[in-house]
This record gives C-alpha cells, sequence and structure tokens, in this order.
C-alpha cells in the first residue's frame, strides 16, 4: 500500500514540528518546502537520519521548489511573515495575502485534491484567502486554530483542578483572536460541569489567559508558538489521513450554519478522509450565541479590511 504524501509549504518552527510528528507516527512520506534555500534541506536530512534509530521507512525530503508538492494528499500552509513590532495588521494583511496568493496557486497546480490545513495568520483571513484562489470545495480546506486554542484552555484547567488533561473536555470557538468564545456550557472534568467546580471570577481569569495565549508565548520566547501549535496541527492531518471521523474544532467554511454564511469560523467539524466531513452544530446558550456572533463579525471586519488592502495594491 502505497504511503500517503504529506507536504508542509513553510519549513519554520510550527511546520517542521507537525512534520517531525508525522515522521514519528508514520502517517506518510514527507516534502518539506521553503523559500529559504538550506532550510527545508537540512531540517529534512536530519529528520531522516533518525530514521534508523527508529525503524522508520518514511520518506523525508526538503526543497525550494514548490513543485516538490507534486501529488501531494495533504498540505500544511503555514508560509508567510509574523507579525513584528512596529507592523500594523494592514501591512501583515498585505504580506500575508501575496503569499496565499501564491501558495495557492502553486497548490491548485500542483496538489489540485489536496486537503488544505492553513496555519498562516491572521488565520482566518488567509484561509478565506487560500479558498479563493485554489476554488477547492468547502469540504477540503480548513483553518487550524480552534484545536490549540481549545488545547490552552484544557491546559489552564487540568493545572487548577489538579487532574489529568485527559479527564478535562473543552471547546473553544469562533475567530482565532482576542475575541474567541470558549464553550463553558460543554466544558466538563469527568463529566461535571466545570461551573460547578470553578468559581465564574476564576473561570473569567483562566478563559482570558487562553484567549492571550499566543501574546503569553511569544512576550517569553520572543516567537510564536511551535511545539503547541504544530502538534494542534498534527491532530488535524492525522485525523486526515487516517480518516478517523474526529470532532475537532476547526475553521471551516460556513454556509449557513451557525446562522453564518460564506465566512470561515471556529466551529466543531468531523474530518476523515473526506476532509471536513461535516459541520457538527451544537446548542449554544445566549450568551455564548452573543459572544460568537461577536467573534464572527470581528472575522468579517478582518476578511474585509484584507480586500482593501489587496484592492488598494491592485
Amino acid at each position: 500500500m502505497a504511503r500517503k504524501k504529506i507536504a508542509f509549504v513553510g519549513a519554520g518552527n510550527v511546520g517542521a514540528t507537525c512534520a517531525h510528528l508525522c515522521f514519528l507516527n508514520r502517517l506518510g512520506d514527507i516534502v518539506l518546502y521553503d523559500i529559504i534555500d538550506g532550510l527545508p534541506q537540512g531540517k529534512a536530512l536530519d529528520m531522516l537520519e533518525s530514521a534508523p534509530v527508529l525503524g522508520i521507512d518514511c520518506s523525508v525530503t526538503g526543497t525550494i521548489d514548490i513543485k516538490g508538492i507534486e501529488g501531494a494528499d495533504c498540505c500544511v500552509v503555514t508560509s508567510g511573515s509574523p507579525r513584528k513590532p512596529g507592523m500594523s495588521r494592514d501591512d501583515l494583511l498585505k504580506i500575508n495575502a501575496k503569499v496565499m496568493n501564491d501558495v495557492g496557486v502553486a497548490i491548485k497546480q500542483h496538489a489540485p485534491n489536496a486537503f488544505v490545513i492553513a496555519v498562516t495568520n491572521p488565520l482566518d483571513a488567509m484561509v478565506t484567502q487560500l479558498k479563493r484562489v485554489t476554488g477547492f470545495a468547502k469540504n477540503r480546506i480548513v483553518g487550524q486554530a480552534g484545536v490549540l486554542d481549545s488545547a490552552r484552555y484544557r491546559t489552564f484547567l487540568a493545572s487548577e483542578l489538579g487532574v489529568s488533561v485527559e479527564s478535562v473536555s473543552a471547546m473553544v470557538l469562533g475567530g482565532h483572536g482576542d475575541d474567541m468564545v470558549p464553550i463553558r456550557s460543554y466544558t466538563t472534568v469527568a463529566g461535571q460541569p466545570i461551573e460547578k467546580l470553578i468559581a465564574a471570577a476564576r473561570l473569567d481569569e483562566i478563559e482570558k489567559r487562553t484567549r492571550t495565549g499566543g501574546g503569553e508565548i511569544v512576550e517569553l520566547m520572543k516567537t510564536s508558538s511551535y511545539y503547541a501549535a504544530g502538534t494542534a496541527v498534527y491532530k488535524m492531518v492525522e485525523a486526515f489521513i487516517l480518516d478517523r471521523k474526529q470532532v475537532l474544532p476547526c475553521a471551516a467554511y460556513l454556509d449557513g450554519e451557525y446562522g453564518v454564511k460564506g465566512l470561515f469560523a471556529g466551529v466543531p467539524v468531523v474530518i476523515g478522509e473526506g476532509g471536513v466531513e461535516r459541520v457538527v452544530e451544537i446548542q449554544l446558550n445566549s450568551a455564548e450565541k452573543a459572544a460568537f456572533d461577536t467573534s464572527v463579525a470581528h472575522v468579517r471586519e478582518l476578511v474585509d479590511a484584507m480586500d482593501k488592502v489587496i484592492a488598494a495594491n491592485n
């Protein structure tokens, strides 16, 4: 049985972390692509040289030629610029929208049947632009945000209660920003509602830390998260490659679900061999629905801002 091909468009820390997990778990043959000569080739060779130690026969290659993604079953897109000091939101939108244009054209040409997972920030706008450029069906493109945000929420809750992270079930929905929405009504510890275990004021503090979790990492390391972020992407790749039909919170294209049409937003979806096989609509209480709607409105504003930047540069 031929191994699946997993291509990483962007071989920085997040892409390389996810690629290494795919390698360790033998999900398929791996291609690392980047524009920085030596970076993808070196990381690929380093990874490959660990294969005899672990008894892994998957292929790992690195390239600065985008044609290397040819025929990929899954493409993970992490390429683009991080937001740097003094850079406005519009500056970042301009730079990364251009990257998504180039990447989208390449994926459409070289990996037309791939399932695409977008990771580049601002996530909700970038996955939107990738969909536009590739023209892929809504089930074949998705953004990674909710898996990471939910993992942070579960981490902080487990630490607060002194329990295993596996005992905590939680989801964070909405846009990937400061107005993301932890869904308290679906957050449980061994089946017990979280609001019965942690006081509301303390929950507010934990949820605030969740929303600013990415910034906390940047403040400490002076660079973005990559262990947690790369692992979150891995979970999505795994669900697709192994057809796990796993329910994961992802930035999915909504076509009427949750009262949203024509926009990507973080919601629970089933990921399997068909990509985003369906959107799972859960019942939100009035406060959660209001917060979700506010978050989605900000996503729409972000996409509108991107469109203005693109139009001004055409």
